[in-house]
């Protein structure tokens, strides 16, 4: 697939800039995703500064990936745009996405989060709950925010997104709507 270089508005939002590391253009990258070495697969990443909704749009301009390695526990990367200090400390607190027409499909039962706002979440008895919000991580695992959309300021459930809990994903297709069948009272 031609990679299209032109800003596009919707992106799925993979990790965010920290800190600028050394003199020579590297920063830290504080990764959202399982697998961020695929990421020098793609020729071009795109950057924001303001934060994207839940549905990844925002205003976002492409950067071309130059180098990017594992440091202690984190990782460091390099722009063929950033190369000094300077440039590496402007882009801190900048959002790093990419189209997700262009990202690789996941494995057998992962999900990129962009593909689960939206879903409908109904517990085993077929109650509707409402529908993914967006998702957050906590540190021991990531939660589900579930929101009635017909319900104007609609309290949100927070759900744990963990195996014991999250019974069956079915991802939305052209075809079919998908849906999150959980173990999770009505009235929890």
């Amino acid at each position: 697939m031609k990679i299209d270089d032109a800003a596009p508005t919707r992106c799925v939002v993979l990790g965010r800039i920290g800190a600028a590391y050394g003199i020579k253009g590297w920063f830290h990258l504080h990764p959202f995703a399982d697998d961020p070495e695929r990421w020098l697969e793609l020729p071009t990443w795109w950057v924001s500064q303001s934060e994207p909704d839940s549905e990844g749009l925002a205003s976002w301009r492409a950067v071309k990936p130059a180098e990017m390695r594992a440091h202690g526990d984190g990782i460091v990367a390099q722009l063929i745009e950033t190369t000094d200090r300077t440039a590496a400390e402007s882009l801190r607190g900048f959002w790093v996405g990419a189209p997700r027409e262009l990202l690789p499909e996941p494995e057998s039962e992962a999900y990129y989060w962009a593909d689960l706002v939206g879903l409908p979440v109904i517990n085993a008895q077929n109650e509707p709950l409402g529908v993914v919000d967006r998702l957050i991580e906590t540190g021991a695992n990531s939660v589900l925010i579930v929101k009635d959309p017909a319900v104007a300021k609609s309290p949100e459930r927070l759900i744990p997104f963990v195996g014991n809990i999250v019974k069956e994903i079915t991802p939305a297709t052209a075809e079919a709507a998908g849906r999150i069948v959980v173990d999770w009272g009505l009235d929890w």
